[in-house]
């Protein structure tokens, strides 16, 4: 989709709705729009797909590329999912050498119960995508 920002929502702000995301596809159809039209673009926003670049330098040239923020959003939550995931297994391996430790010493193993009434493992559990 290609739209003109400063129409502001009013007439004019569509410019162009294309079906699919080949490159080869695109480029001659965004190259029939008369290039000093094109240099005008100061800036383009993209999603994260290679192809979506190509077509953002060959046909504006002279236009900022911008990752959109759904996909940046999207890749540090998957990210933080990861870390969190980590962490969860580490609390479970630390929680099972404790039983462990406690059923070789005879003594009963207790969880560390945190300030909210979660342990550690069920807080790590329960924070998925905060």
């Amino acid at each position: 989709m290609v739209t003109n920002k400063g129409a502001r929502g009013k007439r004019g702000t569509i410019i162009a709705i294309l079906n699919g995301t080949k490159s080869e596809n695109i480029i001659p159809i965004l190259q029939s729009i008369p290039e000093r039209l094109r240099k005008k673009g100061s800036e383009i926003t993209l999603d994260l797909a290679g192809n979506m670049g190509l077509i953002a330098k060959k046909c504006f040239p002279l236009a900022v590329q911008v990752t959109d923020r759904f996909h940046v959003q999207q890749l540090a939550t998957e990210a933080l999912q990861e870390i969190r995931i980590k962490h969860r297994w580490k609390a479970i391996d630390d929680e099972n050498q404790a039983i462990e430790k406690g059923r070789k010493l005879q003594k009963p193993y207790s969880a560390k119960i945190l300030s909210n009434g979660d342990t550690i493992k069920q807080l790590l559990a329960r924070s998925r995508y905060l």
